[in-house]
């Protein structure tokens, strides 16, 4: 499990209060504020005289340079390290996750806790909050400690794949690197969704885009954050899509920027759940599905009778929340 801890220094009872109420794992706190800190809850506490004792279960080390790395990593072999920086880069934060545990990254927003608990699939062990302001810092223990929406998917078997003539689709190019396995849900009916690969993979044609899907037809849905869905051609810079792993684990990504352009289509049927469900996509060699073992598949590669992954839904959608309604979509 993930640590979420809070910085609290200087002293803050208000922030105390928004840590106990959020669910933070443990709070950093000054020397001699540790009762302070019991009398109003039960959570860990961080100081030279606290739960865990500054100095000696946990250290706090900046990364200046290479050496650094070095002495973080003999440092938490028999401590937890609380790693910072004036000015984060990722390769640093991989040779350390790629080495070792016991890292607590110190970051100052939503975005870069995030960014740290996922650096190479694995991330850090937790990450330290230091939020000053206590509404930011309520939202960000929030998201962090609530668990992520869970999917549900199907193996569905390519019907057939038809040729089509030209459309507009859509390329969603978001604000994170999509690993192996990851992409979108996209399809013609909101209760058919198929898990569309991201640009994550190398091929001899153009060089791997992990930010983007080219998701389908402006007129496909696409599902995003909370359990809903809209049409991609509604996408744009600074909404968010939900990013969608084989297993169905999920989380949400920011759109950076959204391309429609006129390109050749291609029909794709599968059969799952006893219907016949469909997504019109680009016809490239580029534009991938995921079969149920994770591998992303070209759309050129698919035949009959191959498995991809589909998300089955029995609600229909009205303005993108599930309905009780019937409603058929061919």
């Amino acid at each position: 499990m993930k640590q979420v801890w809070a910085k609290i220094v200087p002293w803050s009872p208000e922030l105390v209060e928004v840590a106990l109420e959020t669910g933070a794992d443990a709070v950093l706190i000054p020397a001699g504020f540790r009762e302070e800190v019991k009398r109003r809850g039960l959570i860990r506490t961080i100081a030279l005289d606290g739960d865990l004792r500054l100095g000696e279960d946990v250290v706090e080390w900046e990364i200046k340079g290479k050496e650094d790395e070095q002495e973080i990593l003999n440092r938490s072999r028999s401590a937890v390290v609380i790693v910072r920086a004036a000015d984060w880069t990722i390769i640093p934060l991989e040779n350390l996750i790629a080495q070792t545990g016991n890292l607590v990254v110190e970051v100052t927003d939503l975005a870069q806790a995030r960014t740290m608990l996922s650096v190479l699939e694995k991330g850090v062990d937790g990450v330290l909050l230091d939020i000053p302001d206590p509404t930011a810092l309520r939202t960000a223990i929030a998201a962090l400690k609530e668990p992520g929406e869970s999917v549900s998917l199907t193996p569905g078997k390519i019907l057939r794949l038809q040729l089509l003539g030209m459309g507009d689709r859509v390329c969603a190019d978001t604000c994170t690197q999509m690993g192996i396995g990851e992409g979108m849900l996209v399809g013609n009916s909101a209760r058919a969704l198929f898990l569309i690969h991201a640009e994550s993979v190398e091929n001899p044609f153009v060089a791997p885009r992990p930010f983007r899907v080219n998701a389908g037809a402006v007129h496909a849905y696409i599902r995003v954050p909370g359990g809903k869905t809209c049409y991609l051609s509604e996408l744009k810079a600074g909404l968010e899509v939900l990013i969608v792993d084989f297993r169905g684990n999920t989380y949400p990504a920011i759109v950076g920027r959204v391309k429609i352009e006129r390109r050749p289509l291609l029909l794709v049927e599968a059969e799952a759940g006893g219907k016949t469900v469909s997504v019109i996509l680009q016809n490239a060699e580029t534009i991938r599905l995921v079969n149920p073992q994770g591998e992303p598949v070209s759309i050129v590669d698919l035949k009959e009778g191959d498995e991809i992954l589909i998300a089955l839904e029995k609600e229909a959608r009205h303005f993108g929340m599930k309905v009780e309604e019937s409603l058929e979509e061919k």
